[in-house]
């Protein structure tokens, strides 16, 4: 068998690498996504108070830390038992709504854009950021410009652009200023008008993305998400829903302390990303992809019925008419992307147009009223999850973290499968087919170490192996 590596992955938050494997007559016999970093957050939490946690947690991730500072401060919400103010909702609701439009705004703009405006064949050393600036200056400014509206929502809530102190277990640390209200809504009409526009270009350019549509992830599976009984788009509460392929509810109005009896956790020796799975269609743990899920922006607009804004509506069922009812394209993961900051803008807009926001109450305190808690949170990359388990003094004796991107692992290896199928002939692979494989992984925009991301030219190491493993062949860019 011959194996090609792909070895870094480019333009995705954290180091990865592809391997392919292929038979004798040249077809593909296997296709997996390796993550090859440790970080080890759920071992050195242990023995930290759970004040300390949405703080600590937070340090998981650069890119979306709010995520990781809701689903702790909801976890320490349920440790000490309490309801908190509906204005501290109204505030966190909020800042995860500039944490989605910040992040979504990344993955685009940043890290995709270049393969859909400049093309797949486009030269590497402009297949980037820099590349869009030069052919597509305004475009790209505005991307600039709306990713940075999106982390002054979350400073001027939380804080800090970037781990910031101001989401605490009870609610929030301080009340929203008249000046900062004022502030945030003079920065909403250049967003949503941003967010409209690009929306727009996407779906006029779709057209020449056929092939890849049907290639890139193209598949019938499970898909789970935040839900509420009202049927709107839901980001930050509620309880756990799995919809099907053709949309049909699987399970619904799922608690989620009680996440562990619906999903599984499946571990492999190539990959420190482990593979969660829906429980009750695996009987053994080799055969997980019966079981696979995707979570995030795909996930989110299968499992609602509206978004609950009238345009991002209105672009709902432009997109799902396209899709055909339910989207199964992991292609579809930017198309929904677009969807949700748009969304964001316009709910924004309304809970900054409301006076309550203002209200001086935002947190509640109290004692360890319960040893055991689950918080989860819509991060931008999927439902995420925090279970602490503490003493009586409040110090975490486990904690078990499930990341949206290791909830989309089975999807992505099923995605490079399908894309190695549809574009390899042999091993003699061309620089623009590597790079489908790399952007059918970019398309679920994994987020493996945020601290640490790729853009631009990136070295790539690709080996051909023979069954004996000599080395047959070897190209580097970089």
């Amino acid at each position: 068998m011959t194996t090609i590596k792909i070895d870094p992955v480019t333009r995705i938050e954290g180091h990865a690498k592809i391997t392919l494997g292929l038979g004798d007559d040249g077809t593909l016999e296997s296709a997996r996504f390796h993550v090859t970093e440790f970080r080890g957050f759920e071992a050195f939490c242990r023995g930290r108070p759970v004040w300390e946690m949405p703080s600590l947690t937070a340090r998981t991730c650069g890119i979306c830390p709010v995520s990781h500072l809701l689903a702790s401060a909801k976890a320490g919400d349920a440790v000490m038992g309490v309801r908190i103010p509906s204005t501290a909702v109204m505030l966190r609701r909020v800042v995860n709504l500039g944490q989605i439009i910040q992040s979504h705004a990344l993955s685009f703009f940043h890290l995709s854009s270049p393969d859909l405006l400049l093309g797949w064949d486009a030269d590497p050393a402009a297949r980037n950021i820099f590349g869009l600036m030069a052919e597509e200056p305004e475009l790209a400014r505005r991307g600039i410009r709306l990713r940075s509206f999106g982390q002054s929502v979350i400073e001027e809530i939380a804080g800090r652009k970037v781990h910031a102190p101001g989401i605490v277990p009870g609610g929030i640390a301080h009340p929203m200023t008249a000046e900062t209200r004022a502030m945030l809504r003079a920065g909403l009409e250049e967003a949503h008008a941003t967010a409209a526009g690009t929306l727009s270009m996407f779906v006029e350019m779709l057209g020449r993305f056929e092939r890849e549509i049907g290639a890139f992830g193209n598949f019938p599976s499970l898909h789970l998400g935040l839900a509420n009984d009202a049927g709107t788009w839901e980001h930050y509460d509620g309880h756990l829903r799995f919809v099907d392929g053709a949309g049909e509810v699987v399970a619904d109005h799922i608690e989620p302390w009680k996440y562990r009896d619906w999903i599984g956790e499946s571990a492999r020796v190539d990959s420190y990303l482990k593979s969660p799975y829906f429980k009750p269609l695996v009987d053994d743990d080799d055969q997980v992809m019966a079981g696979v899920y995707r979570v995030g922006p795909l996930a989110r607009l299968n499992v609602c019925t509206t978004m609950g804004a009238p345009l991002a509506d209105e672009a709902l069922a432009v997109y799902r008419e396209r899709a055909g009812g339910t989207a199964n394209s992991s292609f579809f993961y930017h198309w929904a992307r677009l969807i949700e900051i748009l969304a964001a803008t316009e709910l924004m807009g309304g809970f900054l147009a409301d006076d309550a926001i203002e209200h001086d109450l935002v947190r509640s305190t109290a004692g360890i009223n319960h040893r055991h808690a689950v918080g989860v949170s819509e991060a931008p990359r999927g439902t995420l999850f925090h279970e602490y388990r503490v003493d009586g003094h409040g110090l975490l004796e486990d904690v078990n973290m499930i990341i949206a991107t290791g909830q989309n692992n089975l999807g992505m290896n099923e995605t490079i499968r399908q894309i190695a199928a549809e574009w390899i002939d042999g091993p003699d692979i061309p620089e623009p087919v590597l790079n489908r494989i790399e952007a059918g992984i970019r398309a679920y925009d994994p987020c493996l170490s945020c601290s640490t991301h790729a853009l631009g030219r990136m070295p790539l190491d690709v080996e051909l192996v023979d069954g004996g493993g000599t080395v047959v062949a070897r190209r580097r860019r970089g």
